[in-house]
């Protein structure tokens, strides 16, 4: 029961991360390292694609386990803009940087992949986890 709902929490954050991607995606373009800059609005875009497709992918279990692929590789694709914000000190959608807070977005995009391995297993590991 408990990974149904931890699934359902974050795949709706997925989604609405998504979509956010294409109603303000400033804050997004903001945070592209400056190699990717010439490509900004294009890569946030189509990581809003994904992190929509990812989210729902997640919550059909006929697509889940491709889904959790994508997923991950998504969080990994996005890990550049995550170690730019803490090394440049880049604050997101025109908030002061918390130095705290961007070093310690870095590990927990990891706690972020953890979790959408773990939402993406048949509930049927938690029963046998529960029962065994």
């Amino acid at each position: 029961m408990l990974r149904v709902v931890v699934r359902w929490v974050f795949s709706l954050s997925l989604i609405a991360v998504g979509v956010s991607h294409f109603t303000d995606p400033e804050p997004f373009v903001e945070i592209m390292p400056p190699p990717l800059a010439p490509w900004a609005l294009e890569l946030v875009y189509w990581s809003g694609v994904f992190e929509i497709l990812g989210g729902v992918g997640l919550l059909v279990e006929r697509t889940r386990r491709l889904a959790c692929w994508g997923v991950l590789a998504l969080l990994i694709a996005v890990y550049p803009a995550n170690i730019y914000m803490a090394v440049e000190g880049v604050g997101f959608a025109g908030l002061e940087p918390n130095p705290v807070a961007l070093w310690l977005r870095l590990p927990l995009q990891f706690v972020f992949m953890a979790v959408t391995w773990w939402v993406s297993r048949p509930e049927s590991d938690e029963r046998k986890s529960v029962e065994g």
